[in-house]
């Protein structure tokens, strides 16, 4: 515990081995990456004389500095924490790999204050930043302000904090791996899965638009998740607490749908034999979605506009204005500005409709996604079926990533939900389990299946089903322990660098397990 202010400020031998010791058991005990590096930055503020910490990190995508973990600091103060190395006090500790410490940082023009946590004209404090090294290979660095202190206790400190950041350079490292997996400030919305570079995008378009009431138009190949976006804006946005109601336009009749969408009232036409609210009004106090936008009619376009534009429209047969408070959003699977080059659909509602675009990339462009939403809907299916938990076979993997997919997610979908009714008890989904469509791509072997050479590639060799089962149970092992390479060595009987090479050889990384334990 830290002394009166007027003392020496030293740090206690009794006070530093209780500090070690705490840190270590966390490191040891604890499971969440980034609940350790906060955890072990609260402890250091119990037993150093710490105002503010903060570990920082170089990302392995473009090697920019930025801290992932902080005490003292408010959100918005840890977000502007970022550095180029050689850039700041930081940035040098971690080009050099030598700890250093600042006396009184308001005399060190070389201290950036970047994260303005820091009043320097009325608050002094001294600063020790030490790196974090791992096999020879700087990760990172701790930081920590401290009350003004003298240069013995700051060696001091600097020393033990240097033990301090062999401790956590495991949890350093990990954390650094999947620094750019997922945009740390943009969570992926409920029901999404995949974190590629174009879904990152859609992630953080949703995020930034929901809490507004602005018109969003989704647009996409069919099967894309337009309307699963949709949901997810709707229950970011302030109108969550509302209906969500659904309107796919390309599945009503045109003369229905004026009827569907503004409601009638009691007499309006033969058979309105009582008052019929419409889509428009159902929604109210909530969100409207009107998928297949561009399949209206240039009449129906009119008064659609009519009620974007105002929040009013009248029942048919009726002569009252309803006005409603609806977030309206659409979508479509053609190109609208073409259409309104043909004169087909509405110049003036396609402006009003393309306020906010966000444009849903199809499955093709998202390769790094295929096998994530696989084994997503692998585990779905099966739980649903009451079956246990079921692996997709090498070759199957190399299929699916090599199909064009014209169906996209919806295509994926389906093509998983067959082959878990098809697949046998030791639940490997092999190529026979997949449609033709997918197992025709494979090469010149398949087109001529009654060849031995065909017969043999479908049921493999010796060494080719022993590969797969090697396969199969490392990959139980990874799903059990959730990517944890270590505890998978452990439960399989071999070290961790035997593991490593075999992992190599089947193209399997754990950092997909992970992932996959958060879809969950």
């Amino acid at each position: 515990m830290c002394r009166d202010a007027k003392s020496t400020m030293v740090v206690n031998v009794e006070h530093q081995l209780r500090l070690l010791s705490a840190l270590t058991e966390l490191v040891t005990k604890s499971e969440s990456v980034d609940a350790t590096l906060h955890e072990a930055l609260r402890l250091m503020s119990e037993y150093l004389c710490m105002m503010r910490g903060a570990v920082t990190l170089i990302s392995p995508k473009n090697g920019e500095i930025r801290i992932e973990a902080a005490y003292g600091l408010k959100p918005s103060e840890a977000r502007r924490g970022r550095y180029a190395v050689g850039e700041g006090i930081t940035g040098r500790v971690i080009e050099s790999g030598r700890p250093m410490f600042i006396s009184r940082v308001s005399q060190e023009p070389r201290f950036l204050n970047r994260t303005r946590s820091r009043n320097l004209g009325k608050e002094d404090v001294s600063f020790i930043c030490v790196p974090i090294i791992l096999q020879d290979q700087v990760v990172g660095a701790i930081s920590v302000d401290r009350l003004l202190a003298d240069e013995a206790t700051l060696a001091e400190e600097m020393r033990l904090l240097t033990i301090i950041s062999t401790i956590l350079s495991h949890v350093a490292l990990e954390r650094q791996e999947h620094m750019d997996d997922e945009s740390a400030h943009t969570p992926r919305p409920r029901g999404f899965v995949g974190s590629c570079e174009a879904m990152r995008l859609v992630y953080e378009q949703i995020a930034l638009v929901s809490p507004s009431s602005t018109t969003v138009l989704l647009q996409g190949e069919s099967g894309t998740g337009k309307e699963l976006a949709a949901r997810a804006i709707h229950a970011a946005s302030d109108h969550a607490d509302g209906p969500f109601v659904s309107v796919n336009c390309a599945a009503l009749p045109e003369n229905l749908i004026e009827s569907e969408l503004f409601g009638y009232e009691r007499g309006a036409f033969t058979g309105a034999t009582a008052m019929r609210k419409g889509r428009f009004e159902q929604a109210d106090g909530g969100t409207l979605f009107l998928d297949e936008i561009g399949e209206l009619s240039l009449l129906t376009q009119a008064k659609l506009l009519r009620v974007l534009q105002e929040c009013a429209f009248e029942r048919l047969g009726g002569v009252g204005t309803i006005h409603v408070n609806t977030r309206f959003i659409t979508a479509t699977n053609r190109d609208l500005e073409s259409m309104v080059a043909a004169g087909v659909f509405r110049r003036d509602l396609f402006y009003r409709l393309n306020v906010f675009p966000i444009v849903m990339p199809p499955l093709r462009f998202r390769q790094e996604d295929i096998l994530p939403l696989a084994h997503h809907f692998a585990t779905r299916f099966a739980q649903r079926n009451g079956r246990g938990v079921v692996r997709l076979s090498l070759a199957v993997m190399e299929m699916l990533q090599r199909y064009t997919w014209p169906g996209n997610i919806r295509e994926l979908e389906n093509v998983m939900e067959r082959a878990l009714l098809l697949v046998g008890r030791e639940g490997l989904v092999l190529p026979q389990h997949l449609p033709q469509a997918l197992r025709g791509i494979q090469g010149a072997c398949e087109k001529q299946a009654d060849t031995v050479a065909a017969r043999q590639w479908r049921i493999g060799t010796l060494q080719e089903q022993m590969d797969e089962l090697e396969r199969v149970a490392i990959v139980e092992a990874l799903e059990a322990s959730h990517g944890h390479v270590g505890k998978s060595a452990e439960s399989l009987g071999m070290t961790e660098r035997i593991l490593a090479l075999r992992m190599k050889k089947y193209g399997i990384s754990y950092k997909s397990f992970r992932e996959e334990h958060r879809i969950r």
